[in-house]
C-alpha cells in the first residue's frame, strides 16, 4: 500500500490507530504472562479488570493526543499547504493567515514570509512584464478596433470548422437566438455544404494565395451571404497543411438579390404591359392610313377613339413604371444614414470656404439617408448659383412624413423653372467628371421645384424618401472582435477523461429560484452563465436572463435576489430558456458552485426543454475541498475571500454576479489543481469523489 496518496490527516490519523493497538497488545501481553507467572486462577477476574481500564485509559490519552495533534498540526498544515499553493498558482494578494498554524513553530511566520516574498516578486516582475508590453498591447487594441470597424463579417476557423476568431459584423450577419462562441462549430451558424466543398477545393490546390468565393446561408433565417474562403498557410513558405485553419468573409447579397429580382420583375411588367397596347395601337394606325380603311366618318371615330384609348393606356402604363423605376432607384444606391446636424454643419463649411457667404442651417433631430457627399456639394452648388443678391440665406432641414424636406430659403428674387433646371444640368466639383445636380436627384429618387413664401421669401425644396428621427435607441451591439488564435493549434482528445483541463471548454453558470425544493414545485427565476475558452474568461460570451417560473415567487426569495414577479412577467418560460442554455453549453463542461442544486431543477424539466443536461459537471464545492481540505468552509464567499477575490455586494445573490465570481475562482483553482498533478478530467473527478460526503457527484 503506497502511504503517500493518503492525505496527512489520514496518516497521523493511522499513526495513532497503529500505537494504540500495539499498546493495547502490549498490555494484554504482559497481563497474559503476569497471569500465569503468578499461577493463582482466582485473580484472572484482577487481571481483566485492570486490564480493561487500562486498555481505556491508554485509548483515551492516545485519542486526545490524536486529537490535538489533528487539531493544531495536522489540519493547520494542510490549510496552510493549501494557501501556500493557492498563492503560488495563482494571483493571491492578500496576506497569508498565520492563526491556524501558531502551535507549529516557526513553520506559519516562515510561510508567510515566503508568500510575502513570492508577491513582491510576482508584483515586481509583473510591473516590468506590463512596462515591456504596453506598446504591443496599444498595437493589439488598434489591431482589434480596425477589425471590429471592418465593414464585412470575418470569422477565423480551425480545420475542424470550430471558431478561432470572430468579429462584431459577423454577429451581426449570423443571427439566431445565440451569438457564436469560440471553440463552436461554424455550421451551428451556417449551412455546411457550401463551406466544406470550398474548404475542400482549397486543399486539393494546396496554394497558399487561392481563394473561393461561395455563396451560403444562415442557419437562423435563411440569409443568403456571399463569403470568400482563403486557406491559413504556415512557416516561411507559407506552405499549406492539411489540417490548415481558414478565414471567411461574409457579405449580406439578401438585398442585392431582392433589388436585382425587383428590377427583373419590373422590366417583365414593363415588356408585359406595353405589349399589348403597342400591337393595338400598330392595327388601329393601319386601319386608320390603309387604302381600304373604312371610310364613314362613325367608323373612323371609333377608330381614333380606340386609338387614344390604347395609347392613354400605354402613356398610363410608362408614366407608373417610370414612377415605380425611380422609387427603386434609391434601393439600388449605397446611401448612408448621416446626422442632420452634420450635414448642415458640412454645408455652411463649405459655403463659406467657397467665398459664397453665410449660410445658417437650422436641422431638426433626424438622420437623413443621403449620399453626404454628393450632395453637400448639390446645395453648395445651389447657394452659389443663387448669387449675393439673394440675401439672408438659410438651409432647413424638416421633418416630413416617413422622410425629411431640405429647404434652401433666402429673401430676394425669385428662380424660375428654366434657370433652376440649367443649374442642375450643370457639373459638380466633386472630382468625378459627369456628375451634376439632376445626377444627384435620380440617385436620390427626388426632385426639386421653387416656392414662393411670404415677405419676399422664396426657397427651393429637395423631398428625401427616407429619414428617422433620433432618439435613444438600442443598445449598441459591442463590436469588439472575440478571439483566441491558441484554439489553431489545439488537437482533438480521444477520450475525455484522458482530456486536459486546459484543453476543455468550461461553462460557468448560476441559477436563481423562488425556493429550495424543486420537489415541492420550485421553479428557476434566472439562469446566468459565461464561458471559459483556453483557460480564460471570454468577457462578450454571456448568457444571463430572466424566466417566468408560471408562479407567484415569494417575498422571502426575492429578500435573497431581489426578482420579483412584475421582473418576470414578460420573460419567457423555461422550455424557452431551457434550449436556449443548452446550446449556450453544447460540447462544454458544466461549473457551479454547489452544483448538484441548479442541475436538480434543470434535470427535472428535461422532458418539457426536449434536451438532455448530460454535461460532465465540475463543482467549486469539491474542488475547494481537494486543494483547502473539508475541514474548511467552502462557501463561495470563503472560497472567494481565500482566494482573493470580492463580489460587489450589489451582486451578491444574482445569477450573473455569482457565476462571474465562481469563473474567476474556478480559474484560479485550476493551477493548483495542476501544482497537485490533476491535469486531466478524469484525475481531478477521481480525486473530487473522495469528498463524496460533503456533496454528491453531479455526473452520477
Amino acid at each position: 500500500m503506497d502511504l503517500t496518496r493518503l492525505s496527512l490527516r489520514l496518516r497521523i490519523f493511522l499513526f495513532f490507530a497503529a500505537l494504540a493497538f500495539g499498546n493495547l497488545a502490549a498490555l494484554v501481553a504482559g497481563l497474559i504472562f503476569g497471569f500465569h507467572k503468578l499461577g493463582r486462577p482466582e485473580a484472572l477476574d484482577g487481571f481483566v479488570v485492570g486490564g480493561s481500564v487500562a486498555g481505556l485509559a491508554i485509548l483515551g490519552l492516545i485519542a486526545a493526543v490524536w486529537f490535538l495533534f489533528d487539531a493544531n498540526l495536522a489540519k493547520p498544515i494542510e490549510r496552510l499547504a493549501g494557501s501556500i499553493r493557492a498563492r503560488t498558482q495563482t494571483s493571491v494578494e492578500s496576506a497569508l493567515d498565520q492563526l491556524p498554524g501558531r502551535y507549529l513553530g516557526d513553520l506559519a511566520p516562515a510561510a508567510a514570509a515566503i508568500a510575502q516574498n513570492l508577491n513582491e516578486t510576482r508584483s515586481a516582475l509583473t510591473e516590468s512584464v506590463q512596462r515591456e508590453t504596453t506598446r504591443l498591447a496599444r498595437e493589439k487594441e488598434r489591431l482589434e478596433t480596425l477589425l471590429s470597424d471592418v465593414p464585412v463579417g470575418v470569422l477565423l476557423c480551425t480545420a475542424d470548422h470550430a471558431l478561432v476568431f470572430y468579429n462584431g459584423q459577423a454577429v451581426d450577419l449570423l443571427g439566431g437566438t445565440h451569438a457564436p462562441g469560440l471553440d463552436r462549430r461554424v455550421f451551428d451558424f451556417l449551412n455546411p455544404a457550401p463551406i466544406q466543398h470550398a474548404y475542400a477545393r482549397l486543399l486539393a490546390t494546396a496554394d497558399p494565395d487561392a481563394a473561393s468565393d461561395l455563396l451560403c446561408a444562415t442557419v437562423a433565417d435563411g440569409r443568403t451571404l456571399a463569403a470568400r474562403m482563403r486557406l491559413i498557410s504556415e512557416g516561411e513558405d507559407h506552405h499549406v497543411v492539411r489540417n490548415a485553419g481558414y478565414v471567411l468573409t461574409l457579405r449580406d447579397v439578401s438585398a442585392d438579390m431582392r433589388a436585382h429580382a425587383g428590377r427583373e420583375a419590373l422590366m417583365d411588367e414593363l415588356f408585359d404591359r406595353i405589349r399589348r397596347p403597342a400591337a393595338a395601337l400598330q392595327s388601329l394606325t393601319g386601319v386608320l392610313i390603309a387604302d381600304d380603311g373604312p371610310t364613314e366618318p362613325q367608323a373612323r371615330a371609333q377608330l381614333r377613339g380606340a386609338a387614344r384609348a390604347e395609347a392613354g393606356s400605354l402613356s398610363h402604363a410608362i408614366h407608373t413604371l417610370f414612377e415605380r423605376h425611380e422609387a427603386m432607384r434609391a434601393d439600388w444606391w449605397p446611401l448612408a444614414m448621416i446626422r442632420a446636424s452634420d450635414f448642415g454643419a458640412a454645408v455652411q463649411a463649405r459655403v463659406a470656404a467657397e467665398g459664397n457667404g453665410d449660410l445658417l442651417p437650422v436641422t431638426a433631430p433626424l438622420m437623413l439617408r443621403i449620399e453626404g457627399f454628393e450632395m453637400v456639394a448639390l446645395i453648395a452648388h445651389l447657394v452659389r448659383r443663387l448669387g449675393a443678391g439673394r440675401v439672408e440665406k438659410r438651409l432647413e432641414v424638416l421633418e416630413e412624413g416617413a422622410g425629411a424636406l431640405l429647404a434652401l430659403e433666402w429673401r430676394g428674387e425669385a428662380v424660375a423653372i428654366a434657370e433652376l433646371d440649367g443649374w442642375l444640368t450643370e457639373p459638380l466639383d466633386v472630382g468625378i467628371p459627369d456628375v451634376s445636380g439632376r445626377r444627384v436627384l435620380s440617385v436620390h429618387a427626388t426632385d426639386l421645384w421653387p416656392e414662393r413664401l411670404h415677405e419676399g421669401r422664396h426657397r427651393l425644396c429637395l423631398p428625401l424618401r427616407e429619414a428617422r428621427r433620433i432618439g435613444n435607441g438600442p443598445r449598441p451591439v459591442p463590436r469588439k472582435v472575440v478571439y483566441d488564435f491558441d484554439l489553431l493549434g489545439r488537437g482533438k482528445e480521444s477520450a475525455f477523461a484522458e482530456t486536459p483541463l486546459d484543453k476543455l471548454t468550461f461553462v460557468v453558470f448560476d441559477t436563481e429560484t423562488t425556493g429550495l425544493l424543486p420537489t415541492e414545485g420550485d421553479e428557476i427565476v434566472q439562469i446566468a452563465a459565461v464561458r471559459i475558452v483556453n483557460g480564460r474568461r471570454v468577457a462578450t460570451e454571456v448568457f444571463d436572463t430572466l424566466v417566468n417560473p408560471g408562479r407567484h415567487i415569494p417575498e422571502a426569495s426575492t429578500v435573497i435576489h431581489g426578482i420579483t414577479d412584475a421582473m418576470v412577467e414578460g420573460a419567457p418560460p423555461i422550455a424557452e430558456v431551457g434550449r436556449r442554455f443548452h446550446k449556450f453549453a453544447e460540447g462544454a463542461v458544466l461549473v457551479a458552485h454547489n452544483a448538484p442544486f441548479d442541475l436538480e431543477f434543470l434535470r427535472r424539466k428535461e422532458l418539457l426543454i426536449g434536451k438532455n443536461f448530460d454535461n460532465p459537471v465540475l463543482d467549486t464545492v469539491l474542488l475547494s475541498a481537494v486543494i483547502f481540505g473539508p475541514s474548511e468552509s467552502h462557501s463561495l464567499d470563503a472560497l472567494t475571500h481565500r482566494l482573493g477575490i470580492t463580489i460587489p455586494e450589489e451582486a451578491r445573490h444574482t445569477a450573473i454576479g455569482d457565476t462571474i465570481a465562481t469563473a474567476d475562482a474556478f480559474l484560479r483553482l485550476l493551477p493548483a489543481l495542476k501544482a497537485r498533478g490533476l491535469t486531466t478530467f478524469g484525475a481531478v473527478l477521481t480525486e473530487v469523489r473522495k469528498h463524496g460526503r460533503i456533496l454528491r457527484d453531479a455526473n452520477e
